[in-house]
Parts: C-alpha cells; structure tokens; sequence
C-alpha cells in the first residue's frame, strides 16, 4: 500500500528505521533487492555537525542512485542550525528529511535535543516550523509516547507539529524512560493517530514478524510500520510481510545459503563504502546478529574477530560449514534439537529480540 509524504509518494508502507551502527548505506544497498521496502532513513546525524562538514557525519548520509526512497534524519536543539542543515540537504538533492524527537541519550537530551523536545510542545513546534518555513522538501518528526508514564505528550506534540508543517509523524510506542524495555503501547501509537487531521502516523517498535506488522497496522490505524531491529534480524521480513499483508502465500524463510550469501553481499558493500579494513572491522559486529537463525554458530563468531580483509570471510565460512555438520541430520538439515527458535514456526508469531550494542540502545 502506498504511503505519500508531501509531495512523496512511497511506493510500499513497510519502512527501514534508523539503527546506529547498522542501517547505515552498505546495509540498505544489500537490503533493498530482497523486496517489500519503501522508505529507509540514515542514521542520526548531528545538524551542526553537517554544517561544520564533519567527514563522519557526510559519511552518514552518503547514498548512491539505487538507495532511494530515503530520508536523512537530523537532531539538535538550535531552530536556525536545524534549518540550515535542512537547506544543505535539499541543495544535496535529499528528498526527505526526518526531525529527530525522541532521542533519548544524555548527550542530546542536556543540550535540548531529541526527546527534550517532547516537554516543550511550543518550543518543538517552533523549532520545526522554523525548518518547513524555509524548505521546499518534506519534514517528519520521530518521536516517542512521551517523557514517562506521567507525561504521555506525544498526541499533544503531534497535533502541533502537524500545524508547524509536519509532512508525517513516526511514534515510537514507548516513553524515553522506558528505552526498549517493557512492550509498545499501541493504545499510545492510536491515541497519535487519532490526535493528528490530515497527516500519516507511522507505527515504529516491536514488529519483528509479518503478523506483528498486521497488528500494528489494523489495531492503531497508521498508515505505515518502521521495522529498525526485526529488519537487522531477518532482512526478509519486509517482503514476507509484504505478502503476508497482501493476503499472498508466505515466502519460506530463507535457508543457510541465502542468509550466507546476504551476509556476502553486506560485506562487499562495507568495503566500498568504508574501505576493506574498516569495512571488515564494522561488519564483524554485524555478522555475529546475522547467524542467529542459523543454529550453532560459536565457531564462526569465535573465529569473527580475525576478519581483517575479505578473504579472511570465506576461510572462516568454510571453516564454520565444515564444524557445523556435526548438528546436521542424514537430509543436510540441522537436528531439531539445534534449530533457533525462529526456524521452528512459520516466522508470523512474535519473537523478542535482543537490543544489539551501540549507541542506539536507548532509542
């Protein structure tokens, strides 16, 4: 189902959410031809680190011709310097820029960013009416439910953020004490959707399956779900829950071979974006969450810390599919005994996932 932004139509309402660390351009180019995704977003990036042309945060933002729909998500507290990072992205050709609101880090939050600005609705709407006053492009806001279970803000804020100009809202179902824990409030993603007039709400937080993205969708009314953690996960999740939604036979979950060769593909695409070295010591620390479907794996995250160039990767596959028959049956199959949960159902219930490392794991 399309979803527009503005003057943005977005072909699929299954969107890629920010994951520090993770969701950055290699990411999104091996992600993208499985199928089922609409809309990505970058990274958070810093707005006056953009102006100041800091190298780490024009990294972030990098894309090529295949990486779009995309937006690029910003945070600060300066109105004048988010509106000047906002102008450099649309003179860069970005399409859609996304308000960071819901932040929670102390870093950001002391100097009245992210999710500070839920605590202010007036300062929050002045800050993006300041940016969408001077842009031709499409704003959205990401925020949380609130700054805790007492000070649930977020249909307030929304509401004023859409007369600032907001081209859409995503709501991330908890509050920023909250961090991950706990479960997504739906109750708190509808009472969003219901306090806004004209424009989408998407629900983000928790849809790690295709049936998590059916409820979500049907219970709250938003337009669209943004998938961060399930996405990182299982990078099929978007085109099995786009055939879940379309009423369509499931796709199988994928084998070995498949998730190894995504894993392949990820990788060549961290080395021509970050260089072989760099490329092979960022992606360690994502190959160890991409074997969790795959049933034993301590050998080949043992041996992961040796990755320095490309080819390292292939010796330690091989050495890994060599440990690993001794848990496969007589069909080449893993016993049963020792298949990872998610492999033992049809992928639609609910799964918990873990909260990979980095600075993400408050937001």
């Amino acid at each position: 189902m399309p979803v527009r932004l503005g003057d943005l139509e977005i072909a699929s309402n299954l969107f890629l959410a920010p994951l520090a660390g993770y969701t950055h351009l290699p990411f999104r180019l091996a992600l993208r031809p499985l199928g089922g995704l609409g809309l990505a977003t970058t990274d958070l990036v810093n707005a006056r680190s953009l102006l100041e042309r800091n190298t780490k945060s024009l990294k972030l933002i990098e894309t090529v011709s295949g990486d779009a729909p995309l937006a690029v998500q910003i945070f600060g507290a300066v109105s004048e310097e988010m509106r000047d990072a906002a102008l450099l992205l649309q003179e860069r050709g970005v399409r859609l820029v996304d308000v960071n609101m819901g932040c929670p880090v102390r870093k950001v939050v002391r100097l009245g960013g992210g999710a500070a600005l839920l605590a202010d609705t007036d300062r929050a709407a002045r800050l993006l009416r300041t940016i969408t006053s001077a842009v031709r492009i499409p704003i959205t806001c990401k925020m949380r439910l609130g700054w805790d279970a007492e000070s649930l803000t977020a249909p307030e804020v929304a509401r004023a953020l859409e007369d600032a100009g907001a081209a859409a809202i995503t709501i991330h179902g908890r509050t920023r004490a909250q961090g991950f824990s706990g479960g997504v409030s739906l109750d708190g993603i509808a009472a969003v959707v219901r306090a806004v007039r004209r424009i989408p709400v998407v629900g983000n937080g928790d849809v790690t399956t295709p049936a998590a993205a059916k409820e979500m969708l049907e219970y709250t009314g938003c337009a669209a779900v943004s998938i961060g953690r399930g996405a990182f996960y299982n990078p099929w999740i978007f085109c099995r829950t786009r055939a879940f939604l379309d009423g369509a036979e499931l796709p199988p979950e994928p084998g070995f071979e498949a998730r190894i060769a995504f894993m392949g593909a990820h990788l060549d695409r961290m080395v021509e974006v970050f260089g072989e070295e760099a490329g092979c010591r960022m992606f360690r620390k994502a190959a160890v969450w991409s074997v969790r479907h795959l049933g034993p794996s301590a050998e080949f995250k043992r041996r992961l810390g040796g990755l320095r160039v490309r080819a390292d990767f292939d010796a330690i596959l091989a050495h890994w599919r060599a440990w690993r028959t001794s848990f496969l049956g007589s069909d080449g199959e893993l016993l049963p005994r020792f298949r990872p949960l998610a492999a033992k159902g049809d992928g639609a219930g609910e799964e918990r996932l873990r909260v990979p490392s980095g600075p993400h794991e408050w937001w």
